[in-house]
């Protein structure tokens, strides 16, 4: 536990020195990047020691506030979230030294890594925190570290908006957990957390409600996922990273810890859970199709892969509430390896995004094309993060997706006709995954293929910094790593599995339950197979003449305005949910033997947000006016009026 605590204090302190420093000097960003990297190793080496030890650590010591407690514990459900945390934050302080160097950014370079190392910290603490009160403290700590993060570029309109819709709703789901922490006490008597299935289920209902619109709100849950997709827009790539990658989990964990203190689970829990990750992961992945924006695109395929986290867990409580091991264990297994694995790809892309941003100056994925002969590693790390996102192997994304698929199948095993129902989260998951390729073909095809599309794209003359290369590697290499190594993350799963419900000792994640080295070698043959093609390809390719022009489909002279856009790629596609997505098109038909020219474009506003929420509170806020215009008139006989009317209502009271 001391190295964690002292990781977590380097972390919280790394970006103080770089306040003192000189504002285009580069000492302060290395030592602050320094800093990150030592206290992000010795939290992860407290993790793993402890996880080595077999036994939760535990460090309890007075706070001076009422019903406080500085209270830890690490065990191996909180070790699933802190260890690709450590991996992603310590990976974000490299990128940053070539994507937000402090002599480009010398007005916002060192606030911004303060605030990140205080996120970073916050973090750390939320995911450790025993007891209610550390909980809810460091969870507004990282609420408003964030903020800052969002709005790094405060002089811009865009960032500004986005902060203050994500403070709203950060602040909106704290009141609800600041309600469910107070319920808590008051049934068990302490504000420290309750040990594990402790607790009845029966009178639940409300804190688990209000858990579920907490905590919802942080993982982005439809339809509480109103604030990230401007957020993770609007915040530099490294940042989104954390946003999308790590922070959102932290909804995810909240969720766990407080379901694992019961020790009966209703059955609409789970169905509730379930039901909510499913139409998350269809509406996510639908609306990230409709997308132009790259990093807005991205941030809406971590709303679908929140969705298919939440899908893992509600089959683990549906296994809970029917009394059925294999199915809690298969769920919730797919669900935390599916946050390791979406921490690992989703920062990745966001990184391989932010390269591209960085060289082209625009997050239009029509301002893009001819990437790959420009910017071969940020193509290759892109395209292995569109791979492991879509759930193909030989990539990580497989893996945890085909425990949510077996977890799926085996309630066809149950004892009731309402359990079995729940495999059609099979389908709605191959949707899910259906239309994620989709989506990832048309931003790699438009982005880094063809002809470039701009002439920002054409100018691009070099790859990522060796600083932005680094990260993005190692983020690729860990998504191979479990893509061919599942059977490795298999003890900590089962043992992850076992803090949050207690499962009886036959039950494990091997086969024939879940036959993870199998999963390993087909991906091992996958990427020989692929190797070998690769290869005999390349000696083809060596004797092939090289003055033959490539065959243009009968254009003699193509221009980039022949190729597909991002609108046209994917209409047809988002023309099936126009019921869910509201799609504005415009232009687009054509007429007649020799048409006119003709421009086509779309646009797909947020449904809750744009549709809803903001013209609700536009209505809300024009009917206040009116009424204060009638009410505060300026006339003295009204006011003398409302007076008599208020003596009246006294004197009625006051003779009761």
């Amino acid at each position: 536990m001391i190295w964690f605590v002292a990781g977590m204090l380097i972390t919280v302190l790394s970006g103080v020195p770089g306040l003192l420093a000189d504002r285009s000097g580069r000492g302060g960003e290395r030592l602050a990047c320094l800093l990150v990297l030592a206290g992000t190793a010795s939290a992860g080496a407290g993790v793993l020691a402890v996880l080595a030890s077999g036994t939760p650590a535990l460090l309890a010591g007075p706070w001076a506030v009422p019903g406080g407690e500085l209270a830890l514990r690490l065990d191996p459900l909180a070790a699933v979230f802190l260890l690709p945390l450590c991996l992603v934050v310590g990976g974000g302080a490299v990128y940053g030294l070539g994507y937000w160097p402090q002599r480009a950014h010398s007005g916002n370079g060192r606030r911004f890594r303060f605030f990140y190392g205080l996120l970073a910290a916050s973090m750390m603490l939320v995911l450790a925190a025993d007891n209610s009160l550390l909980f809810l403290f460091a969870w507004e700590v990282m609420a408003v570290a964030a903020f800052f993060l969002v709005t790094t570029e405060q002089e811009k309109a865009e960032a500004r908006r986005a902060g203050f819709i994500y403070l709203v709703s950060a602040h909106a789901g704290a009141l609800a957990l600041f309600a469910l922490f107070a319920l808590l006490a008051r049934q068990t008597g302490t504000l420290h957390f309750p040990a594990a299935a402790s607790l009845a289920g029966g009178g639940a209902t409300l804190l688990f409600l209000l858990g579920l619109f907490g905590f919802g709100f942080k993982a982005g849950l439809m339809p509480l996922h109103i604030w990230l997709p401007i957020a993770h827009a609007a915040a530099p790539s490294h940042a989104s990273a954390l946003l999308s990658g790590i922070v959102l989990k932290t909804g995810i964990y909240g969720l766990l810890r407080l379901t694992s203190f019961f020790t009966e689970i209703p059955p609409w829990w789970g169905w509730s859970v379930l039901a909510l990750g499913a139409v998350s992961g269809i509406l996510g992945v639908a609306l990230a199709l409709a997308q132009h924006d790259l990093k807005r695109l991205l941030a809406y395929h971590s709303v679908e892969n929140i969705g298919i986290i939440a899908m893992g867990i509600g089959l683990a409580l549906l296994g809970r509430s029917y009394g059925s091991p294999a199915l809690t264990l298969l769920g919730l297994a797919g669900a935390l390896l599916h946050v390791i694995n979406h921490g690992l790809f989703k920062s990745l892309l966001f990184f391989s995004a932010g390269a591209v941003v960085h060289a082209t100056g625009s997050r239009e994925i029509d301002h893009y094309g001819g990437l790959l002969r420009r910017q071969p590693w940020t193509a290759a790390c892109f395209l292995g993060g569109a791979v492991a996102i879509c759930g193909l192997p030989p990539f990580n994304g497989f893996v945890s997706e085909w425990l949510i698929y077996l977890a799926a199948f085996d309630t066809m095993r149950g004892s009731t006709l309402t359990l079995r129902l729940a495999v059609l989260a099979a389908p709605a998951l191959a949707l899910i995954g259906g239309l994620a390729l989709a989506c990832f073909v048309k931003v790699f095809g438009v982005a880094f293929l063809g002809e470039p599309r701009s002439a920002a794209a054409a100018a691009v003359d070099h790859d990522a910094a060796p600083s932005m290369r680094g990260p993005m590697l190692a983020l690729l290499l860990a998504c191979a790593w479990i893509g061919l190594l599942p059977g490795m993350l298999a003890p900590l799963l089962q043992e992850a599995a076992g803090v949050w419900a207690p499962l009886p000792r036959v039950t494990g994640l091997a086969a024939p339950l879940a036959p993870l080295p199998l999963v390993g070698a087909v991906g091992w043959v996958l990427l020989l197979y692929l190797a070998a093609l690769g290869w005999w390809l390349h000696r083809r390719s060596r004797n092939a003449p090289r003055d033959v022009p490539t065959w243009g489909c009968g254009y003699a002279a193509p221009t980039p305005r022949m190729q597909y856009t991002a609108s046209s790629f994917a209409d047809f596609l988002v023309g099936q949910f126009r019921v869910g997505l509201w799609t504005e098109r415009h232009g687009g038909r054509v007429t007649g033997l020799f048409p006119a020219p003709r421009a086509f474009s779309s646009h797909t506003p947020d449904a809750v947000l744009d549709r809803a929420l903001l013209p609700g509170f536009r209505t809300l806020a024009r009917s206040c006016s009116w009424l204060r215009a009638r009410v505060q008139n300026g006339r003295v006989p009204t006011y003398l009026l409302y007076v008599a009317m208020t003596l009246l209502v006294l004197l009625v009271v006051a003779a009761r």
